[in-house]
């Protein structure tokens, strides 16, 4: 057991408990105790069909499990999925919690939850979290992107039997740390040896922990080559191989970028093969004119494919987005850019999925047709939020054929922290070209 570890040698006293945390720096917007509630957003806010949600943020502190286990007993519907935005905190709480979310069978998914009663101050002043810690529902919107789940958190996620790490959210992992205080002055070998018992302890409990989880040991495995000052984030393979998040194919809802020039945006991660690698997918929105929007895809460049590619988009049986015009080639990276009429826009938004069509010839000279769908889960208010920016068609306008700026695509988040740079993972926001 480690959270109270007593070890007595005539009047040497030792307590000591096993930590897996950030450092103080990179916990600056958790809150110092782990925070519990229920939130409810605007339709499908968490996913087709979903408005409501639980929240779980904060470090995870020694009387955590007791919270989380005395609010879930009041909470009925164990539909409901519960977000996760944690740095991580105490080991032993996040093994007790974890169980108690498979006892309930729960859905974890990583996101972080932004109260709209909070919106004047930070999310994490004692303000705001007298509002989260209120009996009753708080009205909020949920969002993925740089969420996190890290250290003793991601053992805590494991817990779930249903989990989603959308692609630009992460997990982190590293070793653990054994803290524990000395009363006295016993001789130093007697301290050393002590140490050694409990961290052989920890590594036998953790491994026995992964395991009940149903997760490889290879997770375990990885776990125990990075140190506890250091951070890896676990990639897309790792989070399929391991079994922690086995979707072939990951996504975003869409959502609205508010940047210099808006748009709406969405990612996915399609699996290759057997798992082994991950390709990024992305859909950026944008609105030219009240007459008029545009649809870029971008796609990580395969490298066993030669000649030309077509891409095709359908929205129902009676809309087609087709990009017939050669892609432009950037990096590791294929842009693909269409006008898109009014109508067009109209019947995506009426779909629930979209259906992707892609063709590519490969090095036998033979084409490799597939299709795949994606949801339009957030596609309708985040287009409703753009077209309140979106300028009037001018009165000769002309038709552009020029990609438009934006940002670089990106498949994944970091740990918000200069502290803790992660030792493995894909590029980071930045990293890549920007079309």
């Amino acid at each position: 057991m480690f959270g109270r570890l007593l070890f007595f040698v005539g009047l040497l006293s030792i307590s000591g408990a096993l930590r897996a945390q950030e450092t103080p720096a990179e916990k600056v917007e958790f809150a110092p105790k782990l925070t519990i509630y229920l939130a409810k957003g605007t339709a499908n806010a968490c996913g087709a069909g979903c408005d409501r949600w639980i929240a779980i943020e904060g470090e995870i502190d020694r009387g955590a499990a007791a919270r989380i286990r005395s609010f879930l007993a009041k909470v009925k519907d164990t539909q409901r999925p519960i977000y996760l935005y944690s740095p991580g905190g105490n080991v032993e709480q996040s093994y007790a919690i974890a169980r108690l979310l498979r006892a309930r069978k729960a859905i974890a998914r990583v996101g972080r939850t932004i109260v709209g009663a909070c919106a004047t101050g930070t999310q994490v002043d004692a303000k705001c979290l007298t509002i989260k810690n209120a009996v009753g529902e708080v009205e909020a919107e949920l969002t993925t992107r740089n969420a996190m789940c890290n250290s003793a958190c991601g053992y805590l996620f494991l817990g779930a039997v249903s989990r989603e790490v959308a692609p630009d959210a992460v997990i982190a992992v590293h070793n653990s740390r054994l803290t524990f205080t000395v009363h006295g002055h016993p001789p130093p070998e007697i301290v050393a040896a002590y140490r050694q018992r409990q961290l052989v302890t920890a590594d036998r409990d953790r491994a026995a922990f992964v395991a009940a989880m149903g997760i490889k040991r290879e997770l375990n495995d990885l776990i125990k080559t990075v140190k506890f000052e250091s951070m890896h984030v676990l990639t897309r393979p790792e989070l399929y191989r391991f079994g922690i998040d086995t979707r072939p194919l990951p996504e975003t809802m869409w959502t609205l970028e508010k940047v210099a020039r808006p748009y709406v945006r969405k990612i996915a991660l399609e699996k290759r093969g057997d798992g082994a690698a991950f390709r990024m997918l992305e859909w950026r929105l944008f609105c030219e004119t009240r007459e008029r929007a545009r649809l870029m895809f971008v796609r990580e460049f395969d490298e066993g494919t030669v000649g030309k590619s077509t891409v095709a988009m359908m929205a129902g049986t009676g809309k087609t987005v087709a990009f017939g015009r050669l892609a432009v080639r950037l990096g590791k990276y294929e842009v693909w850019s269409d006008a898109v009429t009014p109508d067009t826009v109209k019947a995506m938004l009426a779909e629930p999925h979209l259906q992707v069509d892609e063709s590519t010839q490969g090095s036998d000279g033979k084409p490799n047709p597939a299709t795949f769908d994606i949801d339009t889960t957030g596609l309708e208010p985040a287009w409703t939020q753009l077209m309140t920016s979106c300028p009037a068609a001018p009165a000769a306008a002309k038709p552009s054929t020029a990609s438009p700026a934006a940002a670089p695509p990106s498949a994944i988040a970091t740990p918000s922290s200069a502290s803790a740079a992660p030792s493995g993972g894909r590029a980071a926001p930045g990293e890549t070209p920007s079309p």
